[in-house]
């Protein structure tokens, strides 16, 4: 267990906000709202957690939302609650530095993308890795945190962090003794699948950490989009300033036209004092123009 700390002594305890917070909120009362239902109904527990629960014989298909939920399903008091330090302190680090949007889209990209190709590569390999059987559920925000260490330790990989709150180690060696754990176990130890998709979460991080733009895709995909569509309308809008062109020299008129298509004061070519043309127009003005 680490925390974010900003010398060797205090604990300083980041902000909670924003997706960070939704995350934490989320998983809480999820984790809450099952441990009330086990105590009263069991066997509905039981069938709500085989729902949520990450299996890589249903995950593909059909129960295709266990990709979503599987992080917000807890497995225990005190993993749920280091797990939630954890995306507390160190997702709050990279939502304050790349934005809400970007961790939305960094956490959906490393929980779906990890649980997917877990899903998949256990499929595939069921016949040469016997302990990666189809049946094997995992579930929780672990695989999760080990993505946001992975794209904090290499975001900030000098930063001082405290380990198990007794000395302070670099985020870049803590995210890789935490990488080399879940290599161990998925080699050796019991919860093979679960650590299996832990590591396939950090790789899928790690590649929308390389790839994505830095304030997300969607961002990147809006402004693409509003650049297409000004774009368009602007060609509209220069197509209809030569029809007029056209239609105005046949009335024996000139009608200049600027190069974004607009009408210009052919007595106003000419700027005057203070920028303005002589008739008193602000060049800057577009609403004198047609």
């Amino acid at each position: 267990m680490a925390f974010r700390s900003n010398n060797p002594i205090s604990l300083v305890f980041p902000p909670f906000r924003g997706v960070t917070r939704r995350i934490i909120l989320i998983a809480l009362c999820v984790y809450l709202g099952m441990a009330a239902i086990g105590l009263f109904m069991p066997v509905l527990a039981g069938v709500l957690t085989s729902l949520f629960e990450l299996r890589a014989d249903k995950a593909l298909h059909p129960l295709i939302w266990e990709l979503v939920t599987y992080p917000f399903v807890g497995d225990g008091l005190l993993s749920v609650t280091f797990a939630l330090l954890s995306v507390w302190f160190f997702g709050s680090a990279l939502e304050e530095e790349r934005g809400s949007r970007w961790l939305g889209e960094f956490f959906l990209a490393a929980t779906i993308g990890g649980g997917a190709i877990a899903s998949a590569l256990t499929r595939v390999a069921i016949q040469q890795a016997p302990g990666l059987i189809p049946d094997i559920w995992t579930a929780g925000l672990w695989p999760a945190v080990l993505a946001v260490l992975v794209a904090y330790g290499r975001i900030h990989a000098e930063s001082q962090v405290k380990f198990n709150f007794l000395f302070t180690i670099k985020a870049k060696y803590l995210a890789a003794i935490y990488v080399l754990f879940y290599v161990g176990l998925a080699l050796v130890g019991g919860d093979r699948f679960g650590a299996l998709t832990a590591l396939c979460n950090a790789g899928a991080g790690y590649g929308f950490l390389v790839l994505a733009p830095r304030r997300g895709f969607r961002v990147d995909v809006s402004e693409r989009w509003f650049a297409l569509r000004n774009a368009y309308y602007r060609a509209k809008r220069r197509r209809a300033a030569k029809k007029f062109t056209v239609y105005m020299r046949k009335q024996g008129k000139d009608a200049p036209i600027d190069e974004d298509g607009r009408y210009v004061d052919p007595e106003g070519t000419s700027r005057g004092a203070n920028g303005r043309d002589p008739n008193g127009h602000d060049p800057n003005d577009k609403r004198w123009m047609n």
